[in-house]
């Protein structure tokens, strides 16, 4: 069963559009994180990343307000993606440097503390900007009747009202349940597309969950 689709109006379409402001203060978040790292375990300064951000949020909320949605999209692709390589690329450094016994605990702890959560605000903007065409196309829709994600309130209309659509915080919620229990709690995954990044999300989360224990107990 689905949410019956809501003609949409000139009038309502404004009002059903989802604010964006969560997933962008989501990216400088991940920046803010990245501070907490060792010079070592960053590419670069550990303030980079925020300017960084900052330079993408600019184009990214002029194509917004003037309508360029293709742009934007494509821009926030961009955006999410040096995000990403940039948390890949300091895990990878964690990895590598772990044998060796460079970092002292309370270092480790604040770095492993840092990328599981990075590991969390990353994927939950990959599947908010990717699933049912991303929030653009969920604006259009008026409301979510297909997707990536099987949402209960996809499948129980009584809980919301018929224009329902999920918004950055429920890919949040997403993303925090598969980072603690490496699974999706109440939402079933329908897509291939998800379900690797839900596997990729799972095995970076074990992998510093992991790691943290083995250092702990001089395994490695």
């Amino acid at each position: 069963m689905s949410i019956s689709q809501t003609p949409l109006t000139s009038e309502n379409i404004a009002d059903r559009y989802e604010p964006r402001w969560p997933a962008l203060a989501a990216l400088f978040a991940v920046g803010a994180l990245r501070l907490a790292l060792p010079e070592p375990l960053s590419a670069g300064p550990a303030w980079l990343l925020i300017p960084i951000v900052a330079a993408m949020a600019i184009p990214l909320v002029w194509t917004r307000w003037r309508g360029l949605h293709r742009m934007n999209q494509v821009l926030g692709y961009i955006a999410t993606s040096i995000v990403t390589a940039d948390m890949i690329w300091s895990l990878g450094l964690l990895v590598s440097t772990l044998p060796a016994h460079r970092i002292s605990p309370v270092d480790l702890l604040r770095t492993s503390a840092a990328l599981w959560i990075s590991n969390i605000i990353v994927f939950a903007s990959w599947y908010w900007r990717l699933d049912a065409g991303g929030p653009h196309a969920r604006d259009l829709r008026g409301a979510h009747t297909q997707g990536a994600f099987l949402f209960p309130q996809m499948t129980q209309p009584g809980l919301c009202d018929s224009a329902w659509s999920p918004g950055f915080i429920d890919y949040l919620f997403l993303a925090f349940n598969t980072s603690t229990a490496f699974s999706p709690t109440d939402c079933p995954v329908l897509t291939r597309w998800a379900k690797v990044l839900m596997m990729l999300q799972s095995i970076i989360s074990l992998a510093t969950i992991v790691l943290l224990a083995a250092r702990a107990v001089n395994i490695l």
